[in-house]
């Protein structure tokens, strides 16, 4: 790839935006209400906006490796915070993805230096669910699980947040968990009970 090619592309993007309408740019410049925080995989094959089929202002993004939210991760809890507090989004996905590397690696009994305590939070993940991953003979099989097992519990790490408990408690914000497969383009709902999930933790992350 030729890096020049980028702003070559740029400009050609940014001139069929203002074709279609000329103010496109000067309205995105007086600030942005996005109605949803997607919380998603930094894997280049999936773009939020496009698989969602959204475009510029209508969802807040964060993106790390195999779509975390560890409660020691500031990068996650302040985009959370922010969203929530400031944006006042009505909706918080988490969305994964069928063939996630950093799920795939959290798999495999290697040292992967900087990565390994981030994997770990993962590996916890199959530790949490792992009478039910062992069980799954095919190991394609157990990886998809894993994967949607992984939503789950980042969605509950969601859930566990001050941040999403008072939002609730104010404007019933919603969590939902959705997995991207990369082989037909589909957005696969997981159809996560955001609410009994939040009542199951209560007794014990609740924040008065």
């Amino acid at each position: 790839m030729e890096i020049n090619n980028i702003f070559n592309n740029n400009y050609l993007w940014a001139n069929e935006k203002l074709t279609v309408d000329s103010s496109y740019f000067s309205n995105l410049s007086k600030g942005q209400s996005p109605e949803i925080l997607y919380i998603g995989c930094s894997d280049s094959r999936v773009a939020a906006e496009e698989l969602m089929g959204l475009g510029p202002g209508e969802v807040f993004v964060h993106r790390n490796i195999a779509n975390m939210v560890p409660n020691t991760d500031l990068s996650a809890l302040s985009v959370i915070d922010y969203a929530l507090t400031h944006l006042k989004v009505n909706h918080i996905v988490v969305c994964g993805h069928y063939y996630c590397g950093g799920v795939k690696a959290a798999m495999q009994p290697n040292d992967l230096g900087i990565l390994n305590p981030w994997l770990r939070n993962i590996r916890d993940v199959y530790r949490t669910h792992q009478e039910e991953l062992d069980a799954i003979e095919d190991e394609d099989e157990k990886y998809n699980r894993l994967i949607e097992l992984n939503v789950q519990e980042q969605c509950i790490n969601v859930i566990k947040t001050p941040q999403y408990q008072k939002a609730f408690s104010d404007r019933k914000v919603a969590v939902h968990g959705w997995v991207f497969d990369i082989n037909s383009g589909k957005l696969i709902n997981l159809k996560i009970n955001f609410k009994e999930k939040l009542k199951d933790i209560q007794e014990i992350y609740k924040i008065s």
